[in-house]
């Protein structure tokens, strides 16, 4: 486990290091100028803070984060709440999403992916497994998922919404909730959805523009054009480190949204699938650390739902990126240039780490007792998925069904 942990830590590092070379490649500008060098000090800044909190989160035992998780809910949403008051808020845009004071800022919606998660694993998680009452299984959930959607859809950030809706169905899918649950959720979201596009004009041309990108080229967006281009431009193989064309004012949100399009050009279709290639990896090492917990506990819950939600924030940067979903701005988790994104992601996966860490020992299984007091780690673990009958008590012919967390 120690070896795996290591590993997981270590393709944390390339990808951060990655990230940190081609956000101070994509800030270079047409005219040569000290402005690389500020994005460049900047992300240092913000990859320090993220390591220091994404250490404290690892040390953490997983029970902290059971407890802490209403508190830190709560404090979520009232800084939800916060940015989007007027005079409270930074407004850049027409859009409320950012909490300024001095030269400190903070995006509220990045710090709800983690905590909306750590409160819906914290409602369905059982120990010891078995059926949960409804209102803890449904309602609660139900009622914190709206709570935390609201602010983030007045600010507007409708991507960002749709993201976080998407998390808490992962929870509750995992967590138990039966299929025609999600079925009535997703009945009653289409008139939302449809009243959206018809108030919001810029949310349907967002979507002619994706349609006109596979039907009529010149007229699909701008950013769109130029990402695809400058994907084209690198090839197999890449323009060089440093060397690529397209980010001197040509690509939008160069060093941000579309960093990793900076990276097919100047890496090829070699960088990209490398970086792509490390991604799964990191995933998969996070799913067998995650692998001995129990299915229905709070650390397995809550540990797959953050590890899952960050590859699926990189995995809808890169389809944006290469048009395969309309255009809209998400950030490439650690690798995109941003202090709240960057201080998040590793956090997030540092509390991976920390969920890891121990076996939950659930009432119905192992008792502390019942281990020999120099008992390693290899016989702890083996005790607690494996039940031995009494000698006097045979076992049942037909074991009874698997009980879910969430009733039908």
């Amino acid at each position: 486990m120690e070896t795996l942990r290591k590993t997981f830590l270590t393709l944390l590092m390339m990808l951060l290091g990655i990230g940190t070379l081609m956000v101070y490649s994509a800030s270079i500008t047409a005219r040569p100028s000290d402005s690389e060098q500020i994005y460049l000090a900047r992300q240092l800044a913000f990859l320090f803070t993220a390591l220091t909190v994404g250490a404290v989160a690892a040390s953490l035992p997983p029970r902290f984060w059971e407890r802490a998780a209403p508190w830190l809910f709560l404090l979520s949403i009232g800084l939800l709440v916060a940015v989007v008051t007027p005079g409270i808020g930074t407004e850049v845009n027409g859009a409320r999403r950012w909490l300024r004071y001095g030269g400190i800022s903070l995006q509220p919606s990045e710090l709800a992916k983690i905590t909306l998660t750590l409160l819906l694993a914290r409602l369905l998680g059982s120990r010891p497994p078995g059926r949960l009452p409804f209102w803890r299984c449904t309602v609660l959930p139900v009622l914190a998922t709206g709570l935390t959607l609201a602010p983030v859809f007045r600010e507007p950030d409708l991507g960002t919404t749709a993201f976080l809706a998407m998390i808490a169905g992962i929870v509750l899918f995992v967590g138990g909730w039966p299929l025609w649950r999600f079925a009535a959720a997703g009945i009653a979201a289409i008139p939302l959805a449809a009243s959206v596009a018809l108030l919001e004009p810029y949310q349907l041309e967002r979507i002619r523009g994706f349609i006109a990108t596979w039907t009529d080229f010149d007229t699909a967006p701008y950013q769109v054009r130029q990402s695809l281009t400058t994907l084209g431009v690198g090839g197999l193989s890449g323009v060089g480190l440093g060397s690529g064309w397209q980010k001197l004012s040509f690509l939008p949100e160069a060093n941000t949204d579309f960093v990793f399009a900076v990276l097919g050009e100047e890496l090829g279709l070699v960088g990209t699938l490398s970086v792509i290639t490390l991604w799964l990896a990191l995933y998969g090492v996070g799913l067998k650390l995650l692998a001995p917990l129990p299915r229905l506990s709070f650390q397995y819950l809550a540990g797959f739902t953050l590890l899952t939600q960050i590859l699926l924030q990189a995995a809808l940067n890169v389809a944006v990126v290469t048009a395969m979903v309309p255009p809209k701005g998400i950030p490439h988790p650690l690798m995109s240039y941003g202090g709240s994104s960057l201080v998040i992601s590793v956090t997030a996966l540092a509390i991976v780490l920390a969920l890891s860490r121990e076996i939950p020992l659930p009432d119905d299984e192992v008792a502390p007792d019942a281990l020999p007091p120099d008992a390693d780690n290899g016989q702890i673990e083996t005790a607690l998925h494996t039940h031995q009958p009494c000698e006097d008590t045979p076992a049942p012919s037909n074991p009874p069904p698997r009980e879910v967390a969430c009733p039908v």
